[in-house]
């Protein structure tokens, strides 16, 4: 058989190369996407807290689910869809990103931080939840402060930022610990349950939702210092600005008409499925102020002093 020439190779990949060219960027078009097809998926996250969480069943809720279905609901009016077909797709925090950049997910509604080294890869839209990253232990552990962390089994969930954000802690300092991982927040809380961690690590509302919905929440406390504050924000394709843009605008007119707050108290201080347990977390100064003031400012912003 005759070997193809070089230049026909060449241009075999040059064609090649132009047509992942022409997949990225027809990706990038979400809008485009979501018309074309009549549908969109949102991803969520199974126990993040009140933020997103799954009910069974393949059903979703949480703050940042609702706030999702109101922005996929202005969308679907702006792109004059009779219909908008909206899936779910379960991320978890190691696959969530690779999910956004590949096209699975159009847009995460979880409890994603935004950073400088994530904007490389994805895009954030205004921050709707500033977080405080802290620690639970069991009630009767005796445990109030990182120092009592020597020795100790601390879990975090994989793919998170938390303990590293606990080893740099300047109160860290000498406190050898041995970090143990869950595959999702829900298996993290559990080893603090069941003893096989001392300490669980983790944004303050994804602690204060897993307490909640314990068999005995008296059991635990949220104790120690503040380790981080985090903007936290829905996240999606980057370089994809007509996107961003309709999501944005449809967040910040809930925030303008004051919506959010309402939004919040519904998921954060009042009684929520499927156990009808109350987190009982109210808005902090700097969520208020994110809401007061939007933007899509990285962690790195809120670390300056």
């Amino acid at each position: 058989m005759k070997k193809p020439s070089f230049a026909f190779a060449a241009s075999a990949v040059a064609f090649a190369l132009g047509a992942l060219v022409t997949a990225g960027a027809a990706q990038a078009d979400t809008l485009a996407k979501i018309k074309g097809s009549g549908a969109v998926t949102m991803g969520v996250r199974e126990s993040s807290g009140a933020l997103s969480y799954t009910l069974g069943d393949g059903k979703f809720a949480g703050f940042h689910v609702e706030i999702c279905t109101r922005v996929l609901a202005d969308i679907q009016k702006q792109l004059g869809l009779p219909k908008l077909d909206v899936k779910y797709q379960a991320v978890t925090s190691t696959n969530r990103i690779p999910l956004v950049q590949n096209g699975t997910v159009d847009i995460e509604c979880g409890s994603t931080t935004n950073n400088a080294a994530r904007q490389k890869d994805v895009a954030f839209a205004v921050t709707t939840y500033v977080e405080e990253v802290r620690i639970a232990v069991k009630a009767n552990s005796g445990i109030t402060s990182i120092a009592q962390l020597a020795n100790k089994n601390v879990a975090t969930t994989s793919g998170t930022t938390s303990v590293q954000l606990l080893r740099r802690h300047e109160r860290a300092n000498g406190v050898d610990f041995k970090e143990v991982n869950g595959k999702d927040h829900a298996d993290s809380f559990l080893m603090l349950e069941s003893g096989r961690a001392d300490a669980f690590v983790m944004d303050g509302q994804i602690l204060a939702g897993n307490i909640a919905r314990s068999k005995n929440p008296a059991d635990f406390r949220i104790v120690g210092e503040v380790l981080s504050v985090e903007p936290i924000a829905i996240m999606m394709r980057k370089d994809d600005p007509a996107f961003k843009k309709a999501v944005d605008t449809s967040i910040m007119a809930l925030m303008k008409s004051g919506e959010i707050a309402k939004l919040y108290d519904k998921w954060f201080m009042q009684p929520i499925p499927p156990t009808n347990t109350r987190v009982g977390l109210p808005a902090s100064e700097a969520t208020k102020a994110a809401w007061a003031a939007p933007n899509d400012k990285p962690v790195e912003e809120y670390a300056k002093k």
